[in-house]
């Protein structure tokens, strides 16, 4: 090993900042969340340190570099350009035993600024000693994505009932697998969704209890996007890794699935175009059983669970059964493979609203107002439309709609396989039949469709 890892307790205590650069404001602006009383010394500052001087923030030091500023100092960082100069700096500080670092030069420091995973009080240092800061900073991107900024206040709770812990489990082994409850739990969950009193309320009660905690099984309600990976939300990637069953639709792409948890069972419901009444009751039933086996399980569905998903009927039915469930949002289809197809669903000039609308049934499209529909300066942004486009189409024709209003039908949107189809509102039911365009297309309609000729970026067009 060649650095010595520590974390340093510097609340209180004099910095030393040689520089008074954009660098050196970074530095100084982690020092001071570390609590140092900091000392910056530069012939000139940037506007942002003359502030932070002028408001006692920071004591200037104005001038060239003299040893005397190292006087007290308990650390120094060296932030200037000139080599020259930061050798010096550092000469005199080892001259002191007073550690230093010089930025971006490992070779004339004594001490390393690692990047850093903040979940206070819970830190993690990511350091290669200097030799590839990039290296350091992409695993501190890989292990931000992994840890739920939760863990925070669930340490200072731990901390806080350190003692309590500690009495009523003091067999090691009970009490790691106590600390293990309270990580795997619903003490994590709750402190997640912003409710602290009743986590610590659970935390009392696991304490006051005769026996350890039995596990209680969850449920997260959690939208996978369009089908891109990349679009995943952080805190969905979470609860793909905490699972225990991930119970999840056709249509969820191979990728998003190669991200879950190994060891996760992965149950395919199959509900590719809306699924039969039948099939929602038995999607119930799974997750009822798996909740009440005391497993974590992630009901996981394309785009958004609350936008033309049933996620509201399975988040009532588990709430009335007494299941703890969590719902994580996704990026819907609608605003993800529109951006993948360059179609701003709203615009000054073209578009004032955006109607999200779905089209895989006969009563959907009876109850839908027409009229208004037909208005111009809006989009029509259809689910599962392609299957009903001819009567889409002379609905919105019959009440007013331009027939050379644009349309851009977008299938396996933000997939490699993406292919966009363009044209005017009355050629639209032969060009899809023409094209053999899948049923579960997004079908856009309005003028901003338009735009997907010059602005698109991604896949093919048709």
């Amino acid at each position: 090993m060649g650095l010595y890892p520590l974390f340093a307790d510097l609340s209180g205590l004099p910095v030393l900042v040689v520089g008074g650069g954009h660098v050196a404001e970074r530095k100084i602006a982690a020092l001071l969340a570390a609590g140092a009383r900091v000392r910056v010394g530069a012939p000139a500052l940037t506007p942002a340190l003359v502030q932070q001087v002028e408001q006692g923030e920071v004591e200037f030091l104005a001038g060239t570099f003299r040893p005397a500023w190292l006087d007290g100092a308990w650390l120094v960082i060296a932030a200037t350009d000139d080599r020259e100069l930061n050798a010096q700096v550092a000469a005199c500080a080892s001259e002191r035993r007073i550690f230093a670092n010089v930025v971006d030069d490992p070779a004339l420091s004594r001490f390393q600024v690692p990047a850093v995973v903040d979940r206070a009080p819970l830190m993690l240092a990511v350091s290669t000693g200097g030799a590839a800061p990039v290296i350091a900073r992409r695993v501190r991107e890989t292990l931000e994505t992994q840890l739920d900024h939760a863990l925070g206040p669930l340490t200072t709770l731990a901390q806080k009932h350190r003692a309590r812990i500690a009495r009523r489990w003091p067999d090691l082994a009970l009490r790691r697998g106590f600390y293990d409850w309270l990580h795997d739990g619903p003490v994590l969950a709750l402190l997640r969704n912003a409710r602290s009193d009743e986590a610590e309320q659970v935390l009392l009660e696991a304490l006051s209890a005769p026996a350890p905690a039995s596990p209680k099984g969850s449920v997260l309600l959690v939208g996978a996007g369009p089908g891109d990976p990349g679009l995943l939300t952080l805190r969905a990637l979470r609860a793909l890794n905490q699972a225990d069953v991930i119970v999840h639709d056709s249509l969820i792409s191979a990728g998003v699935l190669a991200l879950a948890r190994r060891d996760a069972e992965r149950i395919d419901v199959g509900k590719c175009c809306g699924g039969q009444h039948t099939q929602q009751e038995r999607i119930h039933q799974l997750l009822l059983d798996h909740a009440q086996a005391g497993r974590c399980v992630v009901r996981l569905k394309g785009g958004d669970p609350f936008v033309f998903e049933r996620g509201g009927e399975e988040m009532e039915f588990l709430r009335q059964r007494g299941i703890p469930c969590e719902i994580v949002p996704g990026v819907t289809a609608a605003v993800a493979c529109a951006a993948y197809a360059g179609i701003p669903l709203t615009h000054r000039e073209h578009a004032r609203s955006v109607q999200l609308l779905t089209g895989h049934d006969k009563e959907s499209l009876q109850a839908m107002d027409w009229p208004a529909l037909a208005q111009d300066h809006q989009t029509l942004a259809i689910y599962m439309g392609v299957a009903r486009v001819e009567e889409f189409t002379q609905r919105l024709l019959q009440h007013g709609r331009r027939p050379d209003t644009p349309f851009a039908i977008i299938e396996n949107g933000t997939l490699p396989q993406q292919r966009v189809l363009h044209g005017a509102l009355h050629e639209l039911p032969a060009l899809a039949k023409e094209h053999a365009i899948h049923p579960q297309a997004l079908l856009i309609i309005g003028e901003v469709a338009a735009l997907a000729r010059d602005h698109a970026w991604f896949g093919k067009s048709a």
